[in-house]
């Protein structure tokens, strides 16, 4: 079994930044790849970023050149780094994380506020 846990998010001004956090525990070995997924209110889950196992990384168009996804491997965790937060940012972001073997794993999610 495998639990992700997110921290990070909060209330920021438009045009702020944040740094989500998902720390992964547990049974964590042959790791495909890890994401961002992210739901506003009344809209359908998204995905934002992937990191494979061999370090590539995808964004959605909507937040190209403006979020990173990155990891510790150390730490167990993959981050997710935005700036130049725009009000259609908010939502509820979740981690992902996926194995060789296809099994899915999903964290709890974290909130991102941005209003002024």
């Amino acid at each position: 079994q495998v639990q992700l846990v997110e921290s990070g998010g909060g209330l920021v001004q438009p045009g702020g930044s944040l740094r989500l956090s998902c720390v992964a525990s547990g049974s964590i070995f042959n790791v495909n790849y890890m994401g961002w997924y992210r739901q506003a209110p009344g809209k359908e889950r998204e995905w934002v970023a992937t990191l494979t196992h061999s370090g590539s990384t995808l964004y959605a168009d909507s937040v190209k050149d403006r979020f990173t996804i990155s990891r510790d491997n150390a730490k167990n965790t993959v981050y997710l780094q935005m700036n130049s937060l725009k009000p259609a940012d908010a939502a509820v972001y979740y981690c992902k994380l996926v194995t060789m073997t296809q099994l899915l794993y999903w964290g709890q999610g974290t909130q991102v506020t941005v209003s002024s």
